[in-house]
C-alpha cells in the first residue's frame, strides 16, 4: 500500500552512513542521492528517503520497519546497527503476540526513531 516514505533528519550524511550499513544486510542500497536528499531501495526503485529536517517544533519519534528475507538478515542488520553505534531497544527474537513466525530486531537510529528489520518466516 505504501509507495515510498521519506524521513526528516538531522543529519542527512551521518544518517546516510548508518543507513547505509543496516539496509545492506536487508538488500536495501543507496540509490540516489541528491547531497541533501538520498533514496534508498531494492531493484532499482527508492522507496525510503532521507532529507533534512525543514520544520520548526520537536521531532517525534516514528517506528518504521524494513522487511528482512530471513532471520540471519535481520541478525545481520541488528549487528550493523550495534557496530554503527545505535541504541539497541530489542535483540532479535520471535514476538509470537504478533503472530507466529515473527521475528523482529529493533534498534533507535541517530534521530531517535525505532527501526525494525521483521522477517514474517518461521525459522
Amino acid at each position: 500500500m505504501i509507495d515510498h516514505v521519506s524521513l526528516q533528519v538531522r543529519d542527512v550524511q551521518a544518517s546516510a552512513t548508518f543507513y547505509d550499513a543496516v539496509l545492506a544486510p536487508l538488500g536495501g542500497r543507496r540509490l540516489m542521492d541528491f547531497g541533501e536528499v538520498i533514496g534508498y531501495g531494492v531493484g532499482g526503485k527508492p522507496s525510503f528517503w532521507l532529507g533534512p529536517t525543514t520544520t520548526g517544533g520537536t521531532a517525534r519519534e516514528l517506528h518504521l520497519a524494513f522487511a528482512a528475507a530471513d532471520r540471519d538478515a535481520v541478525r545481520a542488520f541488528h549487528d550493523a546497527a550495534v557496530a554503527a553505534g545505535a541504541e539497541v531497544l530489542h535483540t532479535p527474537r520471535e514476538w509470537p503476540q504478533y503472530h507466529p513466525g515473527y521475528f523482529g530486531a529493533f534498534v533507535r537510529d541517530l534521530d531517535g526513531n525505532n527501526v525494525e528489520a521483521v522477517c514474517h518466516s518461521p525459522g
